[in-house]
């Protein structure tokens, strides 16, 4: 056969013309298979397939390299993935990371650019979905604070009853005995009796519950263990559910919930102080002044236990697309950093407990369920919410399972007149 014949029996379609670059980025061993919107695939027959099904899934991806891009393609979308996320997810990953120590050269990006003029998927950048965040104002000033955690937590009280179990939870779960029977709820509420117990609270006990969400641990201290509680959050429809709970449970005397930051709670004398996953909102510089006004907060000799997500490396947001969609101006350290940051506000830490892998069974089990209810959170809150919050449960488990994000238990101390801390 003459090579004009051979070339013209050659596949000419649009995922023909991408799937070599592909593979040229990853010598040879593309992660994904393609499927382009004119019906056409080529890649590994064994890969997950990524569905490109419209041009500015490319456009996305050319005008913001990296994981932003390939976010908002997918968050629109333009970019979609058949079969496990998650799968698809871990296998990219990986793939970047073999091939990190050797980018693609200029050979590699004149290909990329030829092969994109050819589909014609060269033009101006797509807009930006609508559920990104754009924040305006001075970093963890009280407005913009406000404004962050409104981003997410005021999507709608019914989308958060929709994903999570009855307790409301929305913090990493704790299965004690690794009982493979246990429901999500029956995990949150072990967690929310290990925090209670950490905290030596008793009939009567004063608990400040700081980023109260929606009031699991405030109602649980309340209920079970007879605390006095003062629940605080920046978000109005978390307050708002809470006081309803509140009202519903006859727990108006046990319970006082307001719309306040940290810095403008005016009592102090607590028994304990409770921090459960809202540390991560507080800033890089700022957490010492928090650590030294949690401190401020408790008696002498009162306890505090702050839950909280660590992470190290270039990304202490969570990432590109945690930082634009999910939590805006999050921020994690190493557990090590946390741990003296506690240490140098004058506490004493008292224990620390490692809850990784139990955060991993927690995002499976918040994934679980949206899958099971995606036609219903579309129908609440629509599809770019809902491919969001896919993404997002899909990329948390992978994470956590990955060891490129940890949670630890911190419990600490204020120490009695004359004790010090090591």
């Amino acid at each position: 056969m003459s090579a004009p014949a051979a070339r013209r029996g050659r596949p000419r379609g649009v995922a023909h013309f991408l799937a070599p670059v592909l593979a040229a980025f990853f010598d040879g061993h593309p992660p994904v298979r393609l499927r382009a919107w004119d019906g056409s695939e080529a890649g590994p027959a064994d890969a997950p397939v990524a569905v490109l099904r419209d041009r500015d899934a490319l456009r996305y991806a050319v005008t913001r390299p990296g994981e932003l891009g390939l976010a908002r393609a997918y968050v629109s979308g333009a970019l979609d993935v058949e079969g496990d996320l998650t799968d698809a997810l871990r296998r990219v990953g990986a793939a970047v990371r073999r091939h990190r120590a050797s980018p693609p050269g200029p050979g590699e990006w004149a290909g990329a650019a030829r092969a994109l003029l050819a589909v014609g998927a060269v033009g101006a950048p797509p807009p930006r979905p609508r559920g990104e965040a754009r924040l305006r104002g001075r970093t963890h000033s009280r407005e913009r604070d406000a404004a962050a955690i409104s981003h997410h937590y005021d999507a709608g009280n019914a989308v958060y009853s929709l994903l999570l179990d009855e307790t409301m939870a929305y913090s990493c779960a704790y299965w004690p005995d690794d009982d493979p029977h246990a429901t999500l709820a029956d995990a949150q509420r072990a967690k929310l009796d290990l925090v209670c117990r950490e905290l030596g609270l008793r009939e009567g006990a004063r608990l400040l519950d700081v980023g109260c969400g929606w009031g699991s641990l405030t109602l649980y201290a309340a209920r079970r263990f007879g605390a006095h509680v003062t629940a605080v959050t920046l978000s109005a429809a978390q307050r708002d559910h809470v006081a309803a709970r509140v009202r519903d449970e006859g727990l108006h005397d046990r319970v006082e919930v307001g719309l306040r930051h940290y810095r403008d709670i005016d009592r102090g004398g607590f028994d304990a102080v409770a921090a459960i996953e809202m540390g991560e909102h507080v800033g890089r510089d700022e957490y010492a002044p928090f650590a030294r006004r949690l401190r401020s907060l408790l008696r002498p000799g009162g306890r505090l236990l702050v839950q909280q997500m660590s992470r190290g490396g270039d990304h202490p947001g969570g990432g590109p697309f945690i930082e634009r969609y999910i939590a805006p101006d999050m921020y994690m350290r190493p557990l090590g950093e946390t741990v003296g940051l506690i240490e140098d506000a004058g506490l004493e830490v008292t224990g620390v407990r490692s809850m990784r892998e139990h955060y991993v069974r927690t995002a499976r089990a918040w994934s679980a369920e949206l899958e099971r209810r995606y036609d219903d959170l579309v129908a609440l809150a629509g599809e770019e919410a809902a491919r969001t919050w896919r993404l997002y449960l899909a990329g948390g488990a992978l994470a956590f399972e990955e060891g490129r994000m940890g949670v630890h238990q911190i419990s600490a101390r204020r120490p009695g007149p004359g004790e010090g801390t090591a």
